[in-house]
């Protein structure tokens, strides 16, 4: 079946006239319309998607085709479009369509790659559980009572359910990371600045970054091949050579590796704080027994210390809220998107079409971060809340010089029902835990599949790399992928 075939796979019949572009970006949208129910999309017009695959057809044709000229794709809506709405998932932006694309998009459609639609998200990324979108919750396809992960949870979900092939998501706490470890599929969260976040509507502009969710780490690092590298629009870009993320797979990681053990020579550090108090026994079981498969690979286990792991909670839930207020001060109702129907005045415009155009959970989030921004309390939480967060990217630090990567679980739970934690939000807040502190720091990250719950639920392992490593880090990913087969595993919808 078509929508079970990786990038690389996909490109072999592409290439070998087995498939059109066509009629592939037509077997997409047929499954994203019967399979409507699970709410990954948010809008699809067959039309531009299939303008731009008939492009595609006549590129190869011409012998003029890449790594993904043909290869059909979804974008989080959280990204910028000419050709579809973008809305970041609230009604405070419905219908908004941009004069311009988002660099990570323009980068994807000169790569020839086929856009498929947007894809539901938390609003504005706010959430870990895509039940915060005004268009509705995202279903988990593994069991459609529970949720999908988030803020990129119509991302992973089309990726797990055979949608899409491939997905754009952004991470700005664990957005990338949970959601694929909560579905089952792979996510990497580069280095920050890696990928250019112009076009991409902001959350929290120090922490949030863009990176590709696909089935494998091969299909990641070809995505990230056409995302990445420096953009003079962006401020925060950095100005580094592009690479080949793909020059890595399937190579040994050392001198000293073999065929058996193509990873002699990788350390594993182990933060004894990942596996205390809060991890479910089953997450923890499965994490340490991937882990151990790494060790037949040929790696070594070194214990690491990151002190600072809970104190990322709080220290992101001032900065990131802080810096929300800010970014989201420009949804007013002048110049584009929701305006109050009623209103006496300019303030009472402001006033109403906010309130009505936010949902509760954003409306919260812009709450927070005035409050700390506001003065006499600016010194006591914000400033605090940056020094704390210098000293966690510290910790990794300290650490990382002790060993190549770090891993453990990505969330302390398998994906929970929906509604379940919706009157508790600090429980949910906790539920990032494992993944807040490598935004706080920058670094890059990755969820892999590494094995499945009683219940049948996937459980995906966490790595963590040095800065601008994630060659190595998809070269790691790979090496597991090749001699495991979670990745493999399909819920019933993708069968």
């Amino acid at each position: 079946m078509l929508h079970n075939l990786s990038i690389r796979q996909l490109r072999e019949q592409l290439d070998n006239k087995k498939v059109s572009a066509v009629e592939l970006a037509q077997h997409f949208l047929d499954r994203a319309t019967a399979h409507a129910d699970l709410n990954a999309f948010i809008r699809r017009d067959p039309e531009v998607t299939l303008v731009q695959a008939r492009a595609a057809d006549e590129a190869m044709a011409h012998n003029q085709s890449g790594a993904l000229t043909g290869i059909p794709i979804a974008h989080k809506d959280l990204f910028v479009t000419t050709d579809f709405a973008t809305t970041a998932g609230s009604k405070i932006l419905a219908q908004y369509i941009s004069p311009f694309d988002a660099t990570v998009v323009a980068r994807l459609k000169n790569a020839g790659a086929v856009t498929l639609g947007k894809l539901n998200m938390d609003e504005f990324a706010m959430g870990s559980s895509n039940e915060h979108s005004h268009y509705g919750a995202v279903k988990n396809p593994w069991d459609t009572t529970r949720v999908s992960g988030g803020s990129s949870g119509g991302s992973a979900c089309a990726v797990a359910a055979g949608l899409t092939v491939g997905a754009t998501g952004t991470d700005t706490g664990g957005s990338i990371r949970q959601p694929a470890s909560f579905t089952g599929i792979t996510g990497i969260k580069p280095t920050y600045g890696r990928v250019s976040r112009y076009g991409m509507i902001a959350y929290a502009s120090s922490l949030d970054q863009a990176g590709p969710m696909a089935r494998t780490a091969e299909d990641c690092a070809i995505l990230l091949n056409a995302m990445h590298g420096f953009d003079e629009r962006d401020s925060t870009s950095m100005a580094r050579d592009s690479e080949d993320f793909t020059r890595l797979l399937g190579q040994k990681f050392s001198n000293e590796a073999s065929e058996s053990q193509p990873l002699k020579g990788l350390r594993i550090g182990i933060p004894s704080e990942f596996y205390g108090a809060g991890l479910d026994a089953e997450v923890k079981q499965t994490t340490l027994a991937a882990i151990q498969q790494f060790e037949q690979l040929g790696a070594t286990l070194v214990d690491v210390h990151l002190p600072k792991t809970e104190l990322s909670i709080p220290t992101y839930y001032v900065i990131a809220p802080a810096e929300a207020s800010s970014n989201l001060s420009r949804f007013d109702g002048v110049r584009y998107g929701y305006r109050a129907e009623q209103y006496t005045d300019l303030e009472d415009m402001y006033r109403k079409s906010r309130s009505e155009g936010f949902g509760w959970e954003v409306k919260k989030r812009i709450m927070i971060g005035t409050y700390v921004l506001s003065h006499g309390y600016y010194d006591a939480y914000y400033l605090q809340a940056q020094r704390l967060r210098r000293m966690i990217a510290q910790d990794y630090q300290d650490a990382l010089a002790q060993c190549d990567v770090i891993m453990g679980p990505v969330a302390p739970t398998t994906a929970w029902r929906m509604g379940e934690k919706s009157d508790d939000p600090v429980q949910m807040y906790l539920e990032d835990v494992y993944t807040l502190s490598l935004n706080l720091a920058g670094l890059p990250g990755m969820s892999v599949p590494c094995g499945f719950s009683s219940t049948g639920l996937p459980i995906g392992l966490q790595i963590i790399g040095h800065y601008f490593d994630e060659a190595r880090l998809l070269q790691i990913a790979h090496a597991y992928q090749n001699a495991s087969d979670w990745h493999t595993r399909r819920p019933t919808v993708a069968q």
